[in-house]
């Protein structure tokens, strides 16, 4: 499996606190079968001044470390940046680090404030795919303004951007109104990956594999194996090449 959103990066925002356990959730990750990995750091200005080039250097060290330690995970980076008028001083700036590329487009992993979804919020997407920078939105299913409105969610579908569930929603482990949020988008054909978004072992690791086997049991086993390989490989394969 390919993970396209998670907080390994040691030391960078509320994941990994330092290499040590880093490495430790990167043999979570290998175990539970994830063989690639895409690590997203929060860019949050003012909270988590994440760069381009800090997150880079700080990919080096870990991938160097993988490499010293044995463990059989490749990984790349890009970030999981904040919904705000900052994202366009850093497409202008050439500073936003990029999940990969779907349909010739750039991929964003684009993080909306957990308590709302901003009302305008198609209007930000909107100018990002006029750039040919194509929007993923990140955890959907948790973002307390859709769960109490589902509806705010079209525009950004009727642009064609893609989301990202993650995999826990779908085993229910972040509450029932998020799993069940999880199943219909699932079930409507809505989503394009699931991640795991690890932050840490004890609540939430690097695991994938049973949000897989709850979305095989709503859509298949084919249809939930694109959203852990086929589709993520394809959006990240160029950080890999």
């Amino acid at each position: 499996m390919i993970d396209l959103h998670n907080h390994l990066l040691p030391s960078l925002d509320d994941g990994a606190p330092d290499l040590e356990t880093a490495l430790q959730l990167a043999c979570f990750a290998v175990q539970d079968g994830i063989t690639h990995l895409v690590c997203t750091p929060h860019i949050h200005p003012g909270r988590y001044d994440n760069t381009l080039a800090g997150i880079e250097m700080v990919r080096d060290e870990f991938s160097a470390a993988l490499k010293q330690a044995g463990t059989p995970l490749q990984i790349a980076a890009a970030a999981e940046v904040r919904f705000g008028l900052e994202l366009m001083d850093g497409f202008t700036r050439g500073t936003l680090p990029f999940l990969g590329e779907w349909q010739g487009n750039k991929v964003l992993l684009l993080e909306f404030p957990h308590g709302e979804f901003p009302f305008g919020a198609e209007r930000l997407t909107q100018w990002l795919l006029d750039r040919k920078v194509m929007p993923m939105i990140a955890h959907p299913e948790r973002n307390k303004g859709l769960l109490r409105s589902p509806t705010k969610l079209k525009p950004l579908l009727q642009q064609g951007c893609l989301l990202q569930v993650t995999a826990a929603s779908v085993a229910g482990r972040f509450g029932m109104a998020a799993q069940k949020f999880a199943h219909a988008l699932l079930e409507q054909g809505l989503v394009s990956v699931l991640a795991s978004d690890a932050h840490n072992l004890q609540y939430r690791p690097p695991l994938m594999s049973e949000g897989l086997e709850h979305a095989a049991r709503l859509i298949g086993d084919i249809e939930a194996e694109r959203l852990v390989e086929h589709t993520p490989w394809q959006i990240a394969q160029s950080h890999f090449s």
